[in-house]
């Protein structure tokens, strides 16, 4: 199967915590970072997620959030830290390449937030991803 989702960073289940619709799942990403994924609970068991699988996460670069410096009294736990690597420009959006440990995110967002944020090739950046907009994958 292909995907339009250029976003997949591989990684393990280290926990899953279920609730009455929806799951929390860990996942460790193989560049050594944790993040969560919140997908519902009957996901999880069809993918027979438990501690030790392997998975892909996928997240649409629409939903990849940048800041140029840490974040702190937010929601969104999931913030990896990285560095721009290419950014392309049009008339009202920017695709925005990140390196990560262990991969690459690109993150859609408009112009005037890339020009706002002086964004370059070697500027630092944490990407911001709700759990509820990461979709994971059995590999």
């Amino acid at each position: 199967m292909s995907l339009s989702i250029r976003n997949q960073l591989p990684g393990t289940v280290a926990s899953v915590t279920p609730g009455e619709v929806m799951a929390t799942v860990k996942v460790r990403l193989d560049g050594g970072q944790d993040i969560t994924a919140a997908i519902t609970l009957e996901a999880a068991g069809e993918l027979g997620l438990a501690e030790g699988t392997a998975v892909r996460a996928l997240v649409k670069s629409t939903e990849v959030s940048l800041a140029t410096g840490p974040v702190s009294g937010l929601s969104i736990r999931n913030q990896l830290p990285g560095t721009v690597t290419e950014i392309a420009t049009g008339g009202a959006m920017a695709a925005v390449k990140i390196s990560v440990e262990g991969g690459e995110l690109t993150s859609a967002i408009t112009k005037d937030a890339a020009v706002d944020l002086r964004l370059a090739r070697g500027t630092a950046v944490i990407a911001l991803i709700k759990s509820t907009e990461i979709s994971l994958a059995t590999v």
